[in-house]
């Protein structure tokens, strides 16, 4: 299970990422090769590529957000 904080808000484009639940909030990418480009709480730059149907959860804690995903989602 993958796991990284960002203080920074993520914005998911229509055209790759669609909304699969509000509670928690979880995306799920629509083709294969989407590239998510996150910076941690430590201002070190990923760059994460997911399959066709990869999810990952967003959940705001503490003035940050925590991302989740599953390890096999991830090219």
């Amino acid at each position: 299970m993958g796991l990284l904080y960002t203080k920074f808000y993520m914005d998911f484009g229509d055209d790759e990422w669609r909304q699969a639940s509000a509670d928690p909030l979880t995306f799920e990418a629509l083709r294969d090769g989407v590239v998510l480009e996150v910076e941690d709480s430590s201002h070190r730059s990923h760059k994460l590529r997911f399959r066709k149907g990869g999810r990952i959860q967003s959940v705001r804690v503490t003035g940050r957000f925590r991302l989740v995903w599953d390890d096999g989602d991830v090219a």
